[in-house]
C-alpha cells in the first residue's frame, strides 16, 4: 500500500468512527491492510469458538453450572475473542453485528457478505462437533436433551414437561416475549459494540464491555428463549433439536432487526452518519 493509499484509509477510519470492520478504531502505527481471506478465516474460527464455548457449556455442563455459568461462558468467550481476533477481523462473530458495522459504513457490502458466510460456516461446524460430543454420552437423548437450541412456546426453556421430560404440559414464554427480547437485546449488543469501538471510546476496554454485555443479556433471556441475539449461533444447533428448525427463522429475522435498531441508536447518540457504502 502506498503512502497516499494509507492516508486515504486512515482518513476513512477517522470519519466513520472505526476501521473497516475492526474492533479497534484507532489506526496503529505502520498500518497494514489485512487480506479479506484472513478476516473471513478469523470470523469462521471465532464463531466456532463462541458456539463451542457458550452453547457447549450449556449442553455439556449446564446442569452443573446453571444459567449463571452459561451466561459467563458466553461473555468470557466473546471477551477473549475480541482481544484474540479483533485486530484481524473486528471479532464480529455475529451477523447482526456485521449488519450494524455495514450500516455505519465501516465495511463494504462485499466484505459483509463474506463475514456472514464465514460466521454461518463456523457455527455449523461447531454444532456438528457439539452433537458428536453429546451423543457420545450413553444417557443423552436428542428428543429430551436437545442441543441448546432457541425456541418459544413448547420449546421455551420455561416450558413445563411431564415426569419423563417428553410431553410438554405447559408452554413457556410465547412468541411476543421472544420478539421483544431478541430485538431489544440484540440492539443493546450492537449498540455497545459500535459505541465501545467508536473513536472517542477507550478501545482497549472494548472486549470487557462487550463480553460483560453479552453475559448480562444471557442472564436476562435464557429462561425466555435460550438467548440467541446471534443468527449464526441459532443456525448452528437448530438442526439437532426437535421443533427447533421450524422456529429458527425467527432467530434470524428478529436479531437482524435488533442489529438495525442498535446501529440507528448509536448513530443518533454519537452523531455518526453513514458514509456511502462501498460495494
Amino acid at each position: 500500500m502506498s503512502d497516499e493509499e494509507r492516508e486515504v484509509v486512515i482518513e476513512e477510519v477517522v470519519e466513520s468512527g472505526g476501521g473497516p470492520g475492526q474492533i479497534y478504531p484507532q489506526v496503529p502505527e505502520g498500518f497494514v491492510e489485512i487480506p479479506e481471506g484472513k478476516k473471513f478465516a478469523a470470523e469462521t474460527l471465532g464463531t466456532f469458538i463462541l458456539v463451542i464455548g457458550g452453547v457447549g457449556t450449556a449442553v455439556l455442563a449446564g446442569e452443573r453450572v446453571g444459567a449463571l455459568g452459561v451466561a459467563l461462558a458466553f461473555g468470557l468467550t466473546l471477551m477473549f475473542l475480541v482481544y484474540a481476533i479483533g485486530p484481524i477481523s473486528g471479532c464480529h462473530v455475529n451477523p447482526a453485528v456485521t449488519l450494524g458495522q455495514l450500516l455505519m459504513g465501516r465495511m463494504s457490502t462485499r466484505s459483509a457478505v463474506g463475514y456472514w458466510i464465514a460466521q454461518v460456516v463456523g457455527g455449523l461446524l461447531a454444532g456438528l462437533v457439539l452433537f458428536a460430543l453429546a451423543k457420545n454420552l450413553p444417557s443423552y437423548d436428542r428428543g429430551i436433551n436437545g442441543l441448546g437450541a432457541n425456541g418459544w412456546g413448547a420449546h421455551s426453556p420455561s416450558a413445563q414437561t411431564g415426569p419423563l421430560g417428553e410431553i410438554v404440559v405447559q408452554n413457556g414464554y410465547g412468541m411476543a416475549s421472544m420478539i421483544i427480547i431478541e430485538v431489544m437485546l440484540t440492539a443493546l449488543l450492537v449498540f455497545v459494540v459500535l459505541a465501545s469501538t467508536d473513536q472517542i471510546s477507550d478501545a482497549p476496554l472494548a472486549g470487557l464491555s462487550i463480553g460483560v454485555t453479552l453475559a448480562v443479556i444471557h442472564l436476562i433471556s435464557i429462561p425466555v428463549d435460550n438467548t440467541s441475539v446471534n443468527p449464526a449461533r441459532s443456525l448452528a444447533v437448530a438442526w439437532y433439536q426437535d421443533g427447533a428448525p421450524g422456529q429458527v427463522w425467527a432467530f434470524i429475522v428478529f436479531p437482524l432487526i435488533g442489529g438495525v435498531l442498535g446501529a440507528l441508536v448509536y448513530a443518533m447518540i454519537f452523531g455518526r452518519g453513514t458514509r456511502e457504502t462501498v460495494v
